[in-house]
């Protein structure tokens, strides 16, 4: 489901964001409205183009995001980050359900510092709505680089693998049913 970023119009805006495993998180944002191009990747970390191997260690730095190539007159970042907040936990500390380690961290990774705003208000109501506990961060992006072929469209090629079936589905429908209406309707 992932469309070529050749399909992106020339307003469109870039956010990258961690919620836990990248196969999650590109799974929901591949279906929602106004979103034209979902790439999983790394970020934020100190080593140059990491491998998934690397990343695992939990000592490369990076986190495990989706990149976001959006269009701000059919999706706000509001929005997508709204959607972001429902489909992961952000109160937890490098870890989301079984996953753990930085790699897995909540993270907000601005391309472009004017959404720095937006996102930090979003990111304040959450926290306020949560009793103070979220522990998401938000910073610039930096050193990113998209994860390896086999990482992309990872729910669409396999949803009857385990971990798709039992841990991907749920946040996809969970998606679904609070999102009816920016479901992509194709």
């Amino acid at each position: 489901m992932t469309q070529p970023s050749h399909v992106a119009s020339p307003s469109a805006r870039v956010i990258t964001l961690g919620g836990g495993c990248f196969w999650c998180t590109e799974a929901v944002f591949v279906r929602v409205q106004g979103v034209l191009d979902v790439e999983s990747g790394y970020c934020n970390g100190h080593v140059l183009n990491p491998t998934y191997p690397q990343v695992c260690e939990g000592n490369t730095g990076h986190n495990e995001v989706v990149r976001l190539v959006y269009d701000p007159s059919r999706i706000g970042l509001r929005e997508l980050l709204e959607i972001f907040f429902v489909i992961h936990d952000p109160t937890t500390l490098n870890r989301q359900g079984n996953d753990a380690g930085t790699q897995y961290r909540s993270g907000i990774y601005l391309s472009d510092e004017a959404d720095r705003a937006v996102a930090q208000q979003v990111l304040d109501e959450v926290n306020a709505s949560l009793g103070g506990h979220v522990v998401t961060e938000l910073q610039s992006l930096s050193n990113y680089s998209a994860a390896e072929a086999y990482h992309q469209d990872y729910f669409e090629n396999h949803p009857d693998q385990g971990y798709c079936a039992y841990v991907v589905a749920p946040k996809v429908q969970k998606f679904l049913k609070t999102f009816a209406d920016r479901v992509k309707r194709d």
